[in-house]
């Protein structure tokens, strides 16, 4: 896809007038994110960890899927596979704070801007929480990451297969990664 913006950046309004075409655009500074649709292994990591964290929530706090828009300012707008987000923070058309938890999902087309912009994105945001989910089926995985100093962020847990991920923040919850693929098997 090539747009011509005449040398400016991207903003909000014009991530606004974007098609619902099954991909995902994003606003990184004013630079465009295109992602493709997301596949099978995806989807069903992504249901299975909304249930469980939807389930764990205490009622200050709201799970969303995606898509449901981060928005910083003019030029940045982040759509993370699932947020936990402060109910108080929470419009009926985004959350314009940043989210207690970020989730992606990791998708062959994504992991790259998974793991580098959109949380080098959060962490600029002051999300606390920024998690990877990698819906691999051989060796799936949870790695976690917690903000420090107010702008980065360390890790905090990797687990692996039937690993118990068993986090504290930003609430108690308690999976394995393999529970989160285990409907793509018979």
């Amino acid at each position: 896809m090539s747009i011509d913006l005449g040398g400016r950046r991207f903003t909000v309004q014009d991530l606004e007038a974007f098609p619902e075409d099954g991909r995902r655009y994003e606003l990184v500074d004013g630079e465009l994110l295109v992602g493709a649709a997301a596949g099978w292994p995806h989807q069903e990591a992504l249901g299975a960890l909304f249930v469980r964290l939807h389930r764990a929530s205490p009622p200050a706090y709201r799970v969303l899927a995606a898509p449901f828009a981060v928005r910083q300012d003019l030029y940045t707008e982040l759509r993370p596979d699932l947020v936990v987000a402060r109910y108080a923070d929470l419009t009926l058309k985004n959350l314009q704070a940043a989210p207690v938890l970020a989730v992606e999902v990791a998708s062959p087309s994504s992991r790259l801007n998974d793991i580098s912009l959109r949380k080098a994105a959060h962490a600029r945001l002051g999300s606390q929480h920024f998690w990877l989910v990698d819906p691999d089926l051989e060796v799936p995985s949870v790695t976690a990451w917690e903000l420090v100093g107010g702008s980065d962020y360390q890790r905090v847990a990797r687990v692996v297969g039937e690993e118990l991920f068993e986090p504290e923040r930003p609430f108690p919850v308690r999976f394995a990664p393999a529970d989160l693929v285990a409907g793509l098997r018979p």
